[in-house]
Formats: C-alpha cells, structure tokens, sequence
C-alpha cells in the first residue's frame, strides 16, 4: 500500500469527527472548535477526500453561525467555497443547496426599536448593533462572491449562478444599516427573480431623499441594458409599475422616466442617431448620477457596436470588471 493510500485510509469516517466537534460546540467551546474544524477538515482535503472535508466545513460554518458566531462561521464558510475548488467540484442543484443552507444561518436580526437617541445607553445599544451589521453583511458577502466565482468557473452562467446573485442582493438589502442600492442592484440584474428585484426597489423609493425615487428605476434598467438584456429591463419596469399601481403608490413622473421609456422603445429599433439625440436631449437627467453615462456607453456597444474612447476608471472601472465586460 503506497504511504498516500494508507493516509486516506488512516482517517475515519467525516461523520466521526463531525459528531465530536458538535460536542465541543455544544459546551461553548467555540474557539476550540474552530480549530478542530480547520485541522481536521485540511487533514481530508491533503488527503484529496473532498466530499467529506466539505461535510466537516458545512457543518461546522452551521454551527458557528446557529451559534452567533459570524466571524468563525464565515471563516468556514469561506474554507468550504475553497475546498469546492480545489476538489473541482461542479456547479449543480446539490451543491447549490448546501452554499444556501450555510447563507440560511447567517443571523438576520432586527434593529433595536424604541431607542431614546438622548440616552448613553441606548446609543451604545445602537452603535454595536451598527457595528455588528456590518460585520454580517462583510462576511456574507465575502462567502456569497466567493461562491459566485467559483460557480462561474465550474459550470453555472459565466457571471455566477443567478440564485447566489439573489441570496446576496437580498442579503446586502436586508442587513447593511446604510444600503448601497447600486451594488444591490448589480447583482439583483444577474439574478431571475424580477418580483423580487422589483419589491426591493419599490421599498427603496419609500426610504430615499425625496425627489430620488426615480433614480432607483432608471438605474436597474440601465444596467440590465448595460448586459444587452433589453427583455428583462422591459420586464423590471412592467413588475414595478404593476406592483405600485397594486399598493396604490404613485409612478413617478419624470424626464428621466420619460427618457427611459423612450430608450426602451429605441433600443427595439437599429436606431443609433435616436440613442444619441435622446442623451442629448436628456442630458440634464442624465447628469443626476455620474453612473447613468458610463452605463449609456455600455449600452451603445451592446446593441449598436459603438466602441468605447475612454476605459472605465475608478468606482464604474470596478463595477463593469465585476460584470465581466472588460
């Protein structure tokens, strides 16, 4: 037997060592077992059983996470995203399943209510309750774009599997205390879930400044746009105006929805010259967000093959790298 076979053989079952370290965990020994969990699992992982080093990491990420402990739980979670890799494990409905159930521990807790924002003690309350969000939505977030990678790299569509873009988005909506909706937005338009995509935007125009909430519109659609997706952008703007109209709530009337409904209709056409007189026309609009330009560029190499004179730089750079389009 050759020295790496009896290593394989050496160690026992995953589910021997799982059932010890839930022991620990069990007793409060968190850190202890966060240790247990990294060596015993890399002991599986050398020894090229990658199956059962995942079952040791998955259950571990759990527990820490059930436990309350984010920072340990991510740091398996991450592991498992790593072991996933380099076991070259595919992108399939099982192991899409268990990315989600580790996302599904990751704690959601609400706000404190009620605060007296006069008092110490309730300010202290908040600030850690700030803090400890956003240490949730950094870890998260480090696991889901992990994961998103690695399932573009192993099998799912080439930006990452629609269903991991959703966990996130909705994540990064739900827990950040301050919501950066352009983000949220960026992987909402990779996912499926357009109902979804749509509600969010909806309660985000109820808690923007006023005079905003047209933003929040006109910028998922221009990003689908920016893929070249002109069926969803058409669909996302149907959901939205449905479900407002549903709940009451007024569309907003504006030149830059004017403008967005105009370019819907153009981009149906070989229409180049209309594109261009409808960002001239428009410019003042499109001048409300530095983002709305640079998305506009993207779109004309999309649908009319006009190319770039400028490369994306800084904060937009960063974003159409992530899109895959550089």
């Amino acid at each position: 037997m050759s020295r790496e076979r009896a290593k394989r053989a050496a160690l026992p079952p995953a589910q021997e060592n799982i059932e010890k370290l839930e022991k620990v965990v069990k007793q409060g020994n968190y850190y202890g077992a966060q240790q247990m969990f990294k060596s015993i699992s890399a002991r599986y992982v050398s020894s090229e059983r990658y199956s059962e080093a995942l079952d040791i990491l998955k259950c571990g990420a759990c527990l820490q996470l059930e436990n309350g402990q984010v920072t340990c739980g991510s740091e398996l979670a991450l592991l498992f995203v790593e072991t996933l890799v380099k076991g070259k494990v595919s992108y399939y409905e099982e192991t899409l399943d268990h990315v989600r159930k580790i996302y599904e521990k990751f704690p959601r807790p609400s706000v404190p209510q009620n605060l007296d924002l006069t008092d110490d003690d309730d300010m202290q309350k908040l600030s850690e309750a700030i803090a400890a969000a956003k240490t949730r939505v950094e870890c998260c977030s480090s696991f889901l774009k992990a994961s998103i990678k690695w399932s573009a790299e192993f099998g799912a569509h080439r930006y990452g599997s629609p269903e991991l873009h959703e966990m996130l988005a909705d994540y990064m909506y739900s827990q950040s205390p301050e919501v950066d909706m352009v983000k949220v937005s960026f992987h909402f338009v990779r996912g499926r879930n357009l109902k979804k995509f749509a509600s969010t935007i909806i309660n985000f125009m109820g808690k923007c400044y006023p005079g905003e909430d047209d933003l929040a519109i006109a910028r998922a659609i221009l990003m689908y746009l920016s893929l070249g997706n002109l069926r969803d952008a058409n669909k996302l703007m149907d959901e939205v105006e449905k479900e407002m109209q549903s709940k009451n709530l007024d569309f907003p009337l504006s030149e830059l929805m004017q403008f967005v409904n105009y370019l819907l209709l153009t981009l149906q056409r070989d229409a180049l010259p209309l594109f261009n007189m409808l960002r001239q026309s428009y410019k003042s609009s499109m001048e409300r967000d530095p983002l709305f330009n640079e998305l506009l560029d993207e779109v004309a190499k999309k649908f009319y093959g006009v190319q770039r004179k400028n490369p994306l730089q800084g904060m937009f750079g960063d974003i159409f790298k992530m899109m895959g389009d550089e």
